[in-house]
């Protein structure tokens, strides 16, 4: 049987139920005969990787650039890129396998490193009428996310060296671990029934704290408290909200695996909590501030993406909605006041938005996972039980994330050093890590 928490794919016909009983495998390995794959599903996670793809680039890239200064929005933008390019390639090297091959409870195996044996007709038990080419791609779009989404908490004052290394070795050491116990085959919270369909705890609570340690490590921007430190461009930011949310579509209902019923509820969920978290947010600020900002609905709208990621696969429309004005509201509250209150400098609230909206998502999946939906209930269904099993999976994330990340943070400062000098940082990134800058 597929464990409960790694993503619960829809398996057509019983061509298919001997893959079942290699769970953590490729088939390509067991030497069975060449598969014969779903067009359709292969059409859809072809068409689900791309989406994802464009989430980071240009997305998150153009999300995040509008919200640092001037002096700092090509360095911004440089880094989800270069994230891009280089989570590709460890991807391909190391990651992959380590998180998605049969190995341990916590750790992949070696099966693929560098891809080894991936054939035109290989395939992985865990989506079984897609190549496994294109699940590898889907993953690695994944993958590459995750670390990009850390940079809003330390952007405008690391080095972009230090950057490298630490996306580098957190992806490896953090994500990939992470991600085999929550989705891989045997992976321990998987196994024991944590849900999470895209990624809330995975990606979303994995990023978030580590952007918080980051964070705590490397101390405030220069000027933080006395400077303005206002958004360069509040339309880049709404562009790549509006291509996160588009790109969210292929992050959820392409988890599914398939073009299937499941997949068309993820969908449905998505649009329904992104669009009352974006209200929820919108109008929690009017009432605290005043007005409503562009930047704060645009917030609203990724809080809403981030707390319904973990649920998507599981719930229906009346949990989407609860979900949504959750995160509308806590997100915004963590974003604004938390923040003030613990007096951290995280720059463009990946903590607040990513780790506080995958905590309010993976709690909340377990109260409104809808068994019809999902395969499993939740508290609302009388299953009781799963709301500490979520937990427990949140639990683990951010005490495992926490401490790997800043063991990682403070080699990288004692050897190569994290953050530029001051004079740098005053005078921007843009200059004085690239030699580049935006003219008017």
């Amino acid at each position: 049987m597929m464990k409960k928490g790694a993503r619960q794919y829809v398996f057509r016909g019983t061509a298919w139920m001997g893959a079942l009983t290699l769970l953590g495998s490729p088939l390509a390995e067991a030497g069975t005969s060449t598969p014969s794959f779903n067009s359709g599903d292969t059409a859809w996670m072809l068409t689900s990787t791309a989406l994802v793809l464009l989430m980071t680039v240009p997305g998150l890239a153009l999300f995040y650039a509008g919200m640092v200064r001037k002096k700092n929005v090509l360095a911004t933008a440089a880094q989800s890129f270069a994230v891009t390019a280089l989570i590709s390639v460890l991807w391909m090297m190391l990651g992959y396998s380590l998180s998605f091959t049969t190995g341990n409870a916590f750790m992949g195996g070696m099966s693929r490193l560098f891809l080894n044996g991936l054939g035109l007709d290989s395939v992985s038990s865990l989506a079984p009428t897609i190549p496994e080419s294109v699940y590898m791609t889907f993953q690695m779009t994944f993958a590459i996310i995750t670390p990009a989404l850390i940079v809003g908490a330390f952007a405008e004052r690391m080095k972009f060296s230090a950057l490298l290394w630490f996306t580098g070795l957190w992806s490896l050491l953090v994500y990939a671990p992470i991600a085999h116990m929550v989705w891989g085959p045997g992976g321990w919270l998987g196994a024991d029934g944590v849900l999470d369909y895209a990624g809330g705890t995975v990606v979303h609570i994995n990023a978030g704290v580590a952007g918080l340690v980051a964070a705590l490590v490397m101390g405030k921007r220069v000027g933080y408290k006395h400077d303005a430190m206002h958004p360069n461009n509040l339309m880049y930011t709404l562009i790549g909200a509006s291509l996160l949310w588009v790109g969210w579509f292929g992050f959820n209902a392409g988890s599914a695996v398939a073009a299937s019923d499941r997949a068309g509820m993820a969908l449905a969920v998505t649009q329904i909590a992104t669009a009352v978290a974006a209200l929820a947010w919108m109008f929690a600020e009017w009432v605290a501030r005043g007005k409503p900002t562009v930047l704060g609905m645009t917030s609203g709208a990724v809080a809403g993406l981030v707390a319904i990621t973990p649920a998507s696969g599981f719930v229906g429309p009346m949990g989407a909605l609860w979900i949504g004005i959750a995160a509308g509201v806590i997100c915004f509250w963590a974003s604004v006041y938390l923040k003030n209150w613990m007096g951290y400098d995280d720059s463009l609230d990946a903590f607040g938005v990513h780790a506080m909206g995958g905590i309010v998502g993976a709690l909340l999946t377990g109260v409104f996972a809808v068994k019809a939906i999902g395969g499993t209930a939740g508290v609302l269904e009388g299953n009781t039980g799963q709301l500490l099993i979520q937990a427990t999976g949140v639990g683990v994330t951010i005490v495992y994330d926490a401490i790997v990340s800043f063991i990682i943070l403070k080699a990288i400062d004692w050897t190569l050093g994290l953050r530029v000098k001051e004079e740098q940082e005053r005078e921007g990134l843009d200059i004085t890590q690239h030699g580049e800058q935006v003219y008017e």
